[in-house]
């Protein structure tokens, strides 16, 4: 399994979309994506151009979205 990096928000929001997720509202700060399916909706934090925390990270990709790190990775 592999590490994951701090990246920024506009990075990891590509990576989700190549992944099959689309964009359905943004509340505030906070960027709201669908699985194609309906079932999983993940929350991304668009803070202008600060990195998202690792922990943070890892709470989206594979709790929210629920990919393993090597998949997120490969995307």
């Amino acid at each position: 399994m592999g590490k994951l990096k701090r990246l920024p928000a506009r990075k990891v929001i590509q990576k989700l979309k190549k992944a099959g997720f689309s964009e359905t509202h943004q509340r505030g700060s906070h960027l709201y994506l669908k699985s194609k399916d309906g079932s999983r909706i993940v929350t991304v934090p668009v803070h202008s151009s600060k990195d998202i925390p690792i922990g943070t990270l890892y709470n989206i990709v594979v709790r929210q979205a629920g990919l393993s790190v090597d998949e997120f990775d490969d995307l």
